[in-house]
């Protein structure tokens, strides 16, 4: 409390003592009453000014220590702002990244499908042999809900069994139907996707298959069962290596292409 104030009050109470041996009896008892008043109001002074004293000194107290919690919590505030903002950042890259992906993949997917509806169309033209190996690939990429990664799975296994089929000489024993009869068991040399030839070692005749526009197409080739006896022979390991002369059927390019 200020000090002035604690004057101005002692001074109205001295005036207040002063005043009442006026107007009382005894003076001295007056005096007496004023001094107790005033003893009472200077400890009671004295007593405010202590209280004072130490709630000062805590509150002064208590308000540096907010002042250093409201500096750390705004110190703090500023770093997680500052990391938020980067996680932010990283987030909105993340999606953004993630939408592209997303868009990816669609474009894939329908790239996919137009690809196995264009293997689909091909397969009437792939020899008979690699047509019936590659049943179970064909017939998965035939369901339509089937996830991305295993239509990727199939369509991958259909063109690598076409190119390594492509890059070699295949032989053995086929079912075959030979124009105007029924199918037969006969000797079979694929040359790649191209070309095969079949031999008919009891009717000494050969036939000659290729993709046409309808599918692959075997005809009757009976000038060619002795090249084609050779060749099978050399291919079987039971003669030595030699050069056989066979004729090819060139397919129209523009008639095989699997378009839309």
């Amino acid at each position: 409390m200020n000090n002035g104030v604690v004057c101005r009050i002692v001074a109205g109470l001295w005036s207040v003592g002063l005043v009442v041996p006026l107007c009382a009896g005894d003076p001295l008892e007056s005096v007496q009453q004023a001094a107790g008043e005033w003893a009472k109001v200077r400890a009671e002074t004295v007593r405010l000014e202590s209280d004072w004293a130490w709630q000062k000194v805590l509150m002064e107290s208590t308000r540096d220590a907010l002042q250093e919690r409201v500096k750390q919590l705004e110190e703090k505030r500023a770093a997680l702002e500052a990391k938020t903002a980067g996680e932010r950042r990283e987030a909105e890259e993340l999606a953004g990244r993630r939408q592209e992906m997303v868009g990816e993949a669609a474009a894939a997917a329908q790239q996919l499908q137009e690809l196995d509806a264009r293997l689909v169309r091909m397969r009437p033209w792939l020899p008979p042999r690699l047509s019936v190996a590659l049943e179970l690939p064909y017939r998965s990429l035939a369901a339509p809900a089937l996830p991305l990664g295993e239509r990727m799975q199939h369509t991958m296994a259909i063109l690598n069994r076409c190119l390594h089929f492509n890059r070699t000489l295949t032989h053995g024993e086929e079912a075959i139907a030979v124009p105007g009869g029924e199918g037969r068991l006969l000797e079979v040399v694929y040359w790649g996707l191209s070309n095969g030839y079949a031999l008919d070692r009891t009717a000494g005749t050969a036939y000659l298959g290729a993709p046409a526009a309808e599918g692959w197409v075997w005809t009757a080739a009976p000038e060619l069962a002795a090249a084609v006896g050779r060749l099978l022979a050399v291919c079987a390991d039971k003669t030595a290596p030699e050069y056989v002369e066979l004729a090819l059927r060139v397919s129209d390019p523009t008639a095989l292409n699997p378009q839309p």
